[in-house]
C-alpha cells in the first residue's frame, strides 16, 4: 500500500482528500502547516507528496526546498495562483508537478498514479545512465552534472531533466506536449508556456555564455537539441 502525505492547511480541501485517497486503497497522513508536514515527511518516508505552495509556519516553496536535501519522493504542488512564475518556482525547488486550485479529483487521482509508476521505474532501474555528449558539452546522469569543456553548469533539477531528454533525442524535433509528458511525467492539456521558460533558462546558461547554438526552436512543432 503506497503511502501519501498531504500538507495543505485549508481542513476542507485535506479532509476531502484524505477522503478520497484512503477510498482509493492509499495509507493516508495528513499536516496542517510546513514545518509540521516537514518533520511528517522526513520521519513517515511517504511515497508521494501532496503540497500546498501556500502554508503557515513554512511555505510549500521552502518544504520542497529542504525536503529535496534528503528525498527524491514525488512531490505534487497545489497551487491557487494560475501564475506561470509560482509553478516555475516550484519546479525549480524540486516538485515533479503542479495543480491549480480548484481541480478535479480525477485529475489528480491520475498524476498521483503517474507520480508513484514513474518513481518506482526511476528506481527499479538496475544500470546508470550512460554519459551524454555533444561536442564539449558533457551531462553525467550518475552525478548528475553539467559541463562544457570543464567548466560546470549548474542546472536546476527540471532544467536538467528537460536537457537530458532533449540531449537523448538529439537531432529529432520533440513537441512541447512530448516535452511536458516524458519531462514533467503527466498528460497536460493547458498552457504549454512553462516548457518555453525552462528553454529560455538553458539557452541563458549554455547557449549564451559559451558562445554555442544547442537548442533549435522549429516553428509549429517544438524544439530539437543540436550542437552547433
Amino acid at each position: 500500500m503506497s503511502r501519501i502525505l498531504i500538507i495543505e492547511d485549508e481542513r476542507k480541501i485535506a479532509r476531502f482528500l484524505e477522503l478520497e485517497l484512503t477510498h482509493e486503497g492509499y495509507e493516508v497522513a495528513t499536516c496542517g502547516d510546513g514545518r509540521t508536514g516537514l518533520e511528517k515527511a522526513l520521519s513517515w518516508k511517504p511515497d508521494l507528496l501532496i503540497l500546498d505552495l501556500m502554508l503557515p509556519e513554512l511555505s510549500g516553496i521552502e518544504v520542497c526546498r529542504r525536503l529535496r536535501h534528503d528525498s527524491d519522493v514525488p512531490i505534487i504542488m497545489l497551487t491557487a495562483k494560475d501564475d506561470v512564475s509560482d509553478k516555475v518556482m516550484g519546479l525549480d525547488m524540486g516538485a515533479d508537478d503542479y495543480m491549480t486550485k480548484p481541480f478535479a479529483i480525477e485529475e489528480l487521482l491520475a498524476r498521483i498514479r503517474v507520480g508513484l509508476k514513474k518513481h518506482r521505474s526511476s528506481a527499479a532501474a538496475a544500470t546508470p545512465a550512460p554519459t551524454l555528449t555533444a561536442g564539449p558539452l558533457v551531462l553525467d546522469p550518475v552525478s548528475y552534472t553539467v559541463s562544457f569543456s570543464g567548466t560546470p553548469v549548474q542546472l536546476t533539477k527540471k532544467e536538467f531533466d528537460l536537457l537530458r531528454y532533449l540531449m537523448q533525442h538529439a537531432g529529432q524535433a520533440v513537441s512541447r506536449d512530448a516535452l511536458l509528458t516524458d519531462v514533467w511525467g503527466y498528460d497536460y492539456a493547458g498552457d504549454t508556456n512553462v516548457v518555453d521558460v525552462y528553454i529560455r533558462y538553458l539557452r541563458h546558461k549554455i547557449d549564451e555564455p559559451f558562445g554555442v547554438k544547442t537548442i533549435h526552436t522549429i516553428r509549429a512543432v517544438g524544439y530539437k537539441f543540436q550542437y552547433e
